[in-house]
């Protein structure tokens, strides 16, 4: 697919830089001139990708996260979110709704949000290596961009 636009953002695993990789991620999404339902949906999964690698990547540390945003042919907006953290064991039973290895606090949502919100997702992970989470979503023209 062919890119017309990109950005990439590096930032600490700290709680208070998702709000800032949110607030980034629906900026840059603007240009593509989404309804605020749409611009809400893909915040709401940029913050369940960023919260899960700020708490599950990096349990016990400090590391790094990278959000890069591209906007593809056909109106696709992409966002990937990648850290080197601890990495996921088993992908598949961590995409079950309820599962979760971050304690009773957690819903284990995170990526059923993120599948819902989004029209893919795709989740890569090595132990010890990191995850990096990849969503896409086409935002529909409205009849004021045509």
């Amino acid at each position: 697919m062919e890119v017309h636009n990109y950005i990439t953002l590096e930032f600490p695993s700290r709680s208070a830089n998702e709000g800032f990789a949110r607030a980034a991620v629906a900026a840059f999404a603007v240009q593509l001139d989404p309804t605020l339902e749409e611009l809400g949906d893909i915040k709401t999964a940029v913050s369940e990708a960023v919260t899960n690698a700020i708490v599950h990547a990096y349990p016990d540390t400090i590391g790094k996260i990278m959000v890069k945003c591209r906007i593809l042919e056909g109106d696709v907006l992409e966002v990937a979110v990648r850290d080197w953290g601890q990495g996921i064991a088993d992908v598949e039973r961590a995409r079950e709704p309820l599962f979760t290895t971050g304690g009773e606090e957690r819903s284990g949502m995170g990526f059923t949000i993120m599948e819902s919100f989004m029209d893919t997702l795709r989740v890569t992970s090595k132990e010890g290596q990191g995850t990096k989470v990849t969503m896409r979503r086409r935002i529909a023209q409205r009849t004021a961009r045509r």
